[in-house]
């Protein structure tokens, strides 16, 4: 698209962040310097499809040395986070802004690309991943659209800019977002787009040069989707799951989500993931320390079949739902719309006795036994024996 022709201009309300002193500091600054200087790419997308923006990042044909000295002129601080990918991070107001020079690729193996600096907004788009991210905004909020990306966003089509398949060898990683992309923006009526998905088949092998963080960050935010349905499907139809996520399969996935919609529930990325059944997933998507158990808490859960209230109890709300979604999903029915409010009423429970109540008439290992009888019969009557009733027991 021409970028003289009439499009959008964005406002302070669907862009506050148009407003914001901090932001347009930073593009005063380099914009002093006779720079062109633009906002890019996820604030500006989402600010056209009306959703919340998390991060502001900003584009411009200055160098990076230009940049620091422009914004340290106007009494901003300068950090230089990357300056070999041309991005300095400029502190303003107490935020950090992304400022990245216009860039091409010169060198690009799958994984990491060696760039050069350039001062046409042409090059720096074309190196993107999606022509929906290929978009841009002044500071006054005049959209910039050099690829046509504006078209494909309107309709949610998530599509690889030029070549799809030289976009994926030139970092196998965009496989994986081109389906977190599809979950969270593409239209699931007008489905997956048939040359993307030619070129993620014809590419399977790079996925494995992918590091566990990168792979895992993306599958969480691609199962943290409302509904990522029709994107999970896409990826086991093309071969892509199975690579990434060996022994996962889809089906208990869907009803899991098919459940989730069901109660209005949130999504559950830990939850979804027990559902795929992989193996060994919290090594191959390196999962932290507190994911990781959860994890475990919801096998256990699951193959120990422990009532669902005790589990609440025991595990908490949030390992309880999820064994509940899962046993739902398994046996193919929708869930109960009375049983989320019990789970969370058991997970606030608080057992009415304690070890000083039973002494000295019980000590040691016997201690240890009654205090567990009467918890397993307190339990038992749906945690509704009174303290009271429970001793003269």
């Amino acid at each position: 698209m021409d970028r003289n022709t009439e499009i959008p201009r964005l406002t302070s309300a669907s862009a506050p962040w148009l407003d914001d002193p901090s932001a347009r500091a930073v593009c005063a600054a380099i914009a002093a310097g006779g720079h062109e200087v633009l906002y890019v790419g996820g604030c500006v997308r989402n600010a056209l499809l009306g959703q919340p923006v998390s991060d502001v990042d900003i584009a411009t044909a200055a160098t990076p040395d230009q940049v620091i000295a422009l914004v340290e002129a106007a009494k901003l601080k300068a950090v230089p986070t990357g300056l070999d990918h041309g991005t300095v991070t400029v502190v303003s107001g107490g935020t950090g802004f992304e400022v990245t020079t216009f860039r091409r690729d010169v060198a690009t193996n799958g994984r990491h690309a060696t760039v050069a600096f350039s001062t046409d907004l042409h090059d720096d788009a074309r190196r993107r991943d999606f022509t929906m991210n290929a978009l841009y905004a002044d500071p006054d909020g005049v959209v910039v659209d050099p690829l046509g990306g504006l078209g494909d966003l309107r309709a949610r089509r998530v599509r690889f800019i030029e070549d799809a398949d030289r976009r994926i060898r030139e970092d196998y990683l965009r496989t994986l977002r081109y389906f977190r992309f599809h979950a969270w923006y593409g239209d699931d009526d007008e489905g997956l787009d048939p040359d993307a998905l030619a070129a993620i088949g014809s590419n399977l092998s790079g996925l494995e040069t992918l590091s566990a963080e990168r792979t895992g960050a993306e599958v969480r935010k691609l199962l943290s989707a409302p509904d990522p349905s029709v994107a999970m499907a896409g990826m086991q139809q093309t071969g892509v799951l199975p690579v990434i996520l060996p022994g996962a399969d889809i089906k208990l996935l869907l009803l899991v989500i098919a459940a989730e919609a069901h109660l209005g529930l949130l999504p559950d990325a830990l939850g979804r993931l027990f559902a795929l059944g992989a193996t060994d997933a919290a090594d191959r998507l390196r999962l932290s320390r507190a994911e990781a158990r959860k994890l475990d808490r919801i096998a256990s859960v699951v193959e120990s079949g422990m009532p669902l209230l005790e589990t609440a109890y025991r595990h908490g709300e949030d390992v309880a739902l999820q064994s509940y979604l899962f046993a739902c999903a398994l046996s193919e029915t929708l869930p109960d719309p009375t049983i989320p409010p019990r789970i969370s009423a058991a997970a606030g429970q608080v057992f009415p006795v304690s070890a000083q109540d039973l002494m000295p008439a019980f000590t040691g290992p016997a201690l240890g036994a009654e205090l567990a009888r009467l918890e397993a019969l307190w339990i038992a009557s749906d945690f509704t024996l009174t303290r009271k009733e429970l001793l003269d027991l």
